[in-house]
């Protein structure tokens, strides 16, 4: 173990005398005047390091993504197009011009003949011999008067088919005598043209004492 360790220390001896001689050396060289000016003319030598280039390493591929399989689409038959025949289309036919009117005789509007006139019943006629309406007794001494008007319906036939009391004498004795007789009488149609037909009529009857 000694004897290594003195091996050691000779070994770093021999070391720092040989580095303490390079070192006086170069301290001498610097001293000569040659060397020092050649030493300062010369140019400075830039030393970079140059990087190595980095070696990327291969990429692995990505793993392909399973594809979902589709199912297979129905191929449809495409529809048959019926071509039907093209229709011809009938020409129009253009009717020829109506031809103008001739001159003719130019229409006249006839009036419709106008409705005969009514001629009213009649009872006033000497042959038909009406009575006339008898005065009551009891009215005479009573002192009543007055005159009845009625209104008759004449049938075609001349017969009153309908008497009416119209105005009132302001006797019920009176008009009741007046509307019994009357209906007693007999009287001349209405007539249109040539024609007996229906018809109202007044009949006027008057009581008086001083007749």
């Amino acid at each position: 173990m000694v004897h290594w360790q003195k091996q050691n220390e000779r070994h770093l001896f021999a070391s720092a005398a040989a580095v303490g001689l390079h070192v006086l050396a170069v301290i001498l060289l610097l001293q000569y005047t040659p060397v020092r000016s050649a030493l300062n003319q010369a140019a400075p030598i830039m030393v970079s390091l140059l990087q190595s280039p980095k070696i990327e390493q291969p990429k692995e591929p990505p793993k392909p993504k399973p594809v979902a399989k589709q199912p297979a689409r129905k191929i449809e038959p495409r529809p048959l197009l019926a071509v039907s025949e093209p229709v011809p289309t009938p020409s129009p036919m253009v009717a020829p011009p109506p031809p103008p009117p001739q001159p003719g005789p130019v229409p006249v509007a006839i009036a419709p003949p106008a409705p005969a006139s009514v001629i009213p019943p009649n009872f006033n006629a000497d042959y038909l011999n009406n009575p006339a309406p008898p005065y009551p007794a009891l009215s005479r001494r009573m002192g009543e008067e007055g005159k009845v008007v009625l209104r008759v319906f004449v049938n075609p036939q001349g017969l009153p088919a309908q008497v009416e009391l119209r105005t009132s004498s302001g006797f019920s004795r009176l008009d009741n005598v007046a509307l019994e007789t009357v209906r007693q009488w007999k009287f001349v149609p209405a007539r249109r043209g040539e024609q007996s037909v229906g018809a109202w009529v007044l009949v006027p009857i008057s009581f008086s004492l001083r007749s």
